[in-house]
């Protein structure tokens, strides 16, 4: 018979390698979500965590996106399914109200035409608008082309910490 010590360790290890499964740590290439994430720096992905509920706006995803696989890409969800946005000399106005956009620290002055999500598809930006492919270039992002939620910082150690 085994003993408690021996059970609880075993019970602990497949948790550990269950969680791991569920994480993904890619290394960020580019600058689309400075500066809360800057290129080179290894982010925990989430996985699972769009098997039990739909993304949120504000959420910051991890995608791929058809034209460019197997390449992931990070951005922020600023639309779900039935929203309305558009963006005027770089305000982005959702459902006619103005976002107040504090993660936003290099604005862009481009305006893109009003847009409807529609369903199952997502409208994503990058933080650093003025360098970033997104919604604005390449149109939606579909929930399943979303690999998952981007949780932390991993790598570099200065860089630790909730996104």
């Amino acid at each position: 018979m085994k003993s408690a010590l021996t059970l609880a360790l075993q019970v602990a290890a497949l948790a550990l390698i269950a969680f791991a499964l569920m994480l993904r740590t890619p290394q960020v290439s580019g600058f689309s979500m400075e500066p809360h994430i800057d290129s080179g720096e290894y982010v925990v992905i989430n996985t699972i965590a769009y098997r039990f509920s739909l993304p949120q706006r504000g959420q910051i995803v991890a995608f791929r996106h058809e034209r460019t696989a197997p390449e992931i890409f990070l951005k922020r969800i600023i639309g779900i399914p039935g929203d309305s946005i558009r963006i005027d000399r770089g305000v982005v106005v959702r459902n006619g109200v103005r976002l107040d956009e504090r993660y936003v620290h290099y604005a862009d002055t481009r305006s893109a035409r009003e847009v409807i999500v529609p369903p199952g598809e997502y409208y994503v930006l990058g933080d650093n608008r003025a360098n970033s492919e997104d919604s604005r270039t390449w149109g939606f992002v579909s929930l399943h082309d979303i690999i998952g939620r981007a949780m932390f910082g991993l790598w570099p150690p200065d860089r630790l910490g909730s996104l």
